[in-house]
């Protein structure tokens, strides 16, 4: 990953030009829906929100996920998941009954004083390169690159992260290139040099490329 950390929506040019440097992505990009640009409205109230979210929807199907996000956030008055203050007065039974592993329950506590004690500081994330971004969040436990990375995209709105991890990115490359079998993490990565600094674009196209083959 980039150290700079550019967020927004990129310009009509810095589009025009990551095409121009690969054709079968620019061909990609102007079939798929635009890059809608991150974070967008209704998601996660604050940065330890967003990282609980991530925790919870970890190697769960989306809609066994939501239900059981649901019922964490209804475990404490008001809106939105237990506040890190909140979370720590709840027993585990309570955790565990709204669906929580024991792992994943671990982890929130885990998150929760981290960023209560300033060991975790959520505030000044935003000002920080992404390699620092993610060297930080990865001492939670729970959190591991890909979920970083994603906080980077998703909630941070970086232009130009890769996860070379993900296999829904390995499997829209290799539907991209017409190739036989899947590229691993290197093969992506390396692939991905032509896309800074919009790789974050690059990855929308590759998700993107799965939703049509799902169509």
């Amino acid at each position: 990953m980039s150290g700079a950390h550019a967020t927004g929506l990129p310009t009509a040019r810095a589009l025009a030009a990551l095409a121009r440097r690969d054709p079968a992505l620019g061909r990609a990009l102007r079939r798929v829906p635009a890059f809608p640009g991150f974070p967008m409205a209704g998601g996660p109230r604050s940065h330890y929100e967003a990282l609980a979210h991530a925790i919870c929807f970890q190697q769960l199907a989306t809609r066994a996920a939501q239900t059981i996000w649901g019922r964490a956030c209804a475990l404490t008055p008001g809106r939105g998941f237990p506040r890190a203050e909140e979370l720590l007065e709840l027993d585990d039974a309570r955790l565990r009954g709204a669906g929580l592993s024991g792992n994943k329950v671990l982890a929130l506590r885990d998150l929760a004083r981290r960023s209560l004690d300033g060991s975790l500081r959520l505030r000044g994330l935003h000002r920080l390169p992404d390699e620092e971004v993610v060297a930080r969040l990865v001492e939670v436990r729970g959190i591991g690159p890909w979920s970083a990375q994603m906080f980077l995209l998703f909630r941070l709105g970086r232009l130009d992260v890769m996860a070379p991890g993900d296999l829904g990115l390995q499997e829209g490359l290799r539907r991209l290139d017409g190739l036989c079998e899947r590229p691993g993490p290197r093969e992506l990565e390396a692939r991905a040099e032509a896309w800074r600094p919009l790789r974050s674009v690059a990855c929308w196209v590759l998700w993107r490329i799965l939703d049509e083959g799902a169509a």
